[in-house]
């Protein structure tokens, strides 16, 4: 018998939804050779804690842990600690350190590729916060990451976009940390519909002034950069800076609009992916990838275009809300027994939305048990007071 469950639309009313068969989404048994992919993970709070769960939230450290395997599994990397894991929406310095720490070690269990958020949200931005602070904050993160045993994404610094008067504070920021690293790292441009207090990296609101900005600390530091990643939702752009790196520098696809293209590439080239959304549709991402690998480009189409609709409802604006509709997506599909987030942030998305976000899972086959799928979203519906919505079968 056919699944069906009552949704609210955004008229207000109600309409009975059918849901279709999930996908079969066969998992890698073999790494993922033509493509690096990192998923950003998100983070699982402990709905028990009895803390303020704003101020002082608390990880549930099993279950996040247990995604992180679960991505490992599908032969995917994690990218650790990063916005998706609501990296300064929740999540403090205190909690990120610790949780790179358990990651790596968990990921050296498994042979598990990981990469580690290293910013500066220990230091609060403000009048008083000078270039040599947010050098000296950006030190103390790397230094955990790296002793960890870890590989560093350099994020973008809250601190420094407020504090840089121009250009050349950039590179003088950025020469400094980059003398310092290990290993490569990857860097990180986070554009401003994904965090507003990054308006203006790189030394310009001009994004092809700060395009020329970040290129010329790219080429001045290329041997101890492995990549950048690049979340601006402008596919154009990332084109044009992908055929401008260095020799061995990669382009991290972070556009959750675009990854499909950007991913397959063309004649020129191609993104490699470090993506929020790969955590909400991380089996998908994996069979597609293995069929790109087989060179099964048709097959690769079929499975992530079905996904692009979802990962455009997931990020629209606001879209630094887009970790709700990530951990809702966990939740339908019992990856945790909750819907709770770090911060209270499962109310930053309306119940409509929400919805949608179950129907557009649903149509690209990411709602792995459908019978659990419609019984958490008919609690959900519950508590939004929509009694009338109701399971059935037909």
């Amino acid at each position: 018998m056919a699944l069906a469950v009552k949704l609210p639309t955004p008229d207000r009313g109600l309409q009975v939804y059918h849901l279709g068969a999930p996908a079969r989404f066969a998992p890698s048994r073999t790494p993922i050779r033509g493509r690096i992919a990192y998923a950003a993970a998100h983070v699982v709070c402990d709905p028990l804690a009895d803390t303020d769960p704003v101020a002082q939230p608390r990880i549930d450290w099993e279950a996040t842990l247990r995604y992180r395997h679960y991505l490992w599994s599908l032969g995917l990397g994690v990218a650790e600690a990063m916005d998706t894991a609501q990296r300064g929406m929740g999540l403090d310095w205190p909690a990120a350190r610790e949780l790179i720490a358990r990651a790596v070690g968990e990921a050296r269990s498994v042979g598990g590729t990981i990469a580690c958020g290293a910013g500066t949200d220990q230091l609060m931005p403000g009048p008083a916060v000078t270039l040599d602070d947010v050098i000296a904050a950006y030190e103390e993160q790397c230094a955990v990451v790296e002793q960890a045993g870890g590989r560093i994404i350099l994020m973008a610094s809250r601190a420094l976009a407020a504090c840089a008067r121009g250009p050349e504070d950039y590179a003088y920021v950025y020469d400094r940390i980059l003398a310092q690293v290990r290993q490569p790292v990857i860097l990180h441009w986070l554009g401003p519909m994904f965090d507003p207090a990054l308006a203006g990296y790189w030394g310009s609101h001009d994004l092809d002034t700060a395009t020329e900005h970040c290129l010329q600390i790219i080429g001045t530091h290329a041997e101890r950069i492995d990549g950048i990643k690049i979340s601006l939702l402008d596919k154009a752009r990332e084109i044009a800076i992908r055929r401008r790196l260095p020799a061995g520098v990669k382009l991290y696809t972070g556009d959750d609009f675009n990854y499909a293209e950007l991913i397959r590439g063309d004649a020129h080239g191609f993104s490699h992916a470090l993506l929020g959304i790969f955590d909400a549709i991380a089996p998908a991402a994996s069979a597609a990838l293995q069929a790109l690998d087989a060179g099964d480009l048709e097959r690769y189409e079929a499975i992530l275009a079905p996904t692009v609709p979802l990962s455009r409802h997931i990020f629209q604006p606001p879209t630094y809300f887009y970790k709700t509709g990530v951990v809702f997506l966990a939740y339908l599909n019992g990856h945790q027994t909750h819907f709770r987030m770090l911060g209270g942030l499962e109310s930053a998305r309306s119940v409509v939305h929400l919805a949608q976000l179950f129907v557009l899972a649903d149509r690209a086959g990411l709602l792995a048990d459908p019978e659990l799928a419609v019984h958490r979203m008919r609690h959900v519906l519950a508590l939004a007071g929509i009694e009338e919505a109701g399971v059935c079968t037909i």
